[in-house]
């Protein structure tokens, strides 16, 4: 059930995604992005979806077992409850193992969803081709791990706020005398969604360096930056263009393999550049 529930879930959050995608890539109102997803025709609608279905399949696994263990091999080492510095500690590895698994899922993902790339690379396996045509080491720098250093800040960071602040906020509202079930879904809530709108700046430049395939596209990190800043009208009202959809509860699965949680709902997902 679980697997089919995080199936469905994707398909059906896909679209608003890709149209958030689309947003910060162009700079894009919703309307300018619905626009040009509708003038690339329906057949390509679901261009993309295919590796945030496989990711999704091992994120929640991966993120909270990592982060279960690591704490408990942090409590074997003291009595004491755990600590703020523990919880930190076990989200930023937690998040640091989910980015290096999951990167070149996002990467694939991200270049299916630029409606620029669709003739280039009309399928997963003609961006495979392409990335395995580079020398080895290229390979993986430039192509399956493209924007790893940024997906690496991103992901600790995130996993390491959330989890350090999830439990002493779901505590603080236990003891106002709230139903049970409320405060897990408030501090769920208000934990990704400032999480989310704090990092969504990273979240942007991810994905315009991620859809860069090619020598010729690749910018350094300082390039890759003046040019997001420059797209995006060096205004930040633009580029938090999207950022509305990316606050949304328990549909995550496609801006950043990113903050899930099993009590209630979390949002969350170079050189490497």
């Amino acid at each position: 059930m679980g697997a089919a529930s995080g199936f469905l879930a994707t398909l059906a959050t896909f679209p608003i995604y890709k149209t958030i995608f689309r947003q910060q890539l162009h700079a894009f109102s919703i309307q300018e992005a619905v626009r040009q997803l509708s003038q690339e025709g329906l057949h390509r609608f679901y261009r993309g979806v295919f590796p945030p279905l496989l990711s999704r399949t091992v994120q929640g696994t991966l993120m909270f077992g990592t982060y279960e263990s690591c704490l408990h091999i942090l409590s074997c080492r003291s009595s004491r409850p755990h600590s703020l510095g523990d919880r930190y500690t076990a989200g930023l590895v937690s998040g640091i193992l989910e980015a290096l698994v999951l990167c070149p899922f996002e990467r694939i993902q991200n270049v299916l969803q630029d409606g620029r790339k669709n003739k280039r690379f009309p399928a997963t396996h003609s961006i495979l081709q392409e990335f395995h045509s580079y020398a080895p080491r290229e390979t993986l720098v430039l192509g399956y791990y493209r924007g790893l250093g940024l997906i690496l800040v991103r992901n600790g960071l995130g996993s390491s706020l959330y989890f350090s602040l999830k439990d002493p906020l779901q505590d603080s509202l236990s003891e106002r005398g709230l139903p049970r079930w409320l405060p897990a879904l408030i501090s769920g809530s208000v934990n990704g969604t400032l999480i989310c709108l704090f990092l969504y700046p990273l979240s942007v430049l991810i994905a315009n360096v991620q859809s860069q395939v090619g020598k010729q596209e690749i910018l350094h990190f300082q390039a890759a930056v003046t040019a997001v800043w420059g797209n995006h009208g060096r205004s930040v009202a633009l580029l938090y263009r999207g950022d509305h959809g990316n606050s949304l509860p328990e549909v995550k699965p496609i801006l950043g393999p990113r903050w899930e949680r099993k009590d209630g709902p979390l949002v969350n997902s170079a050189s490497t550049i």
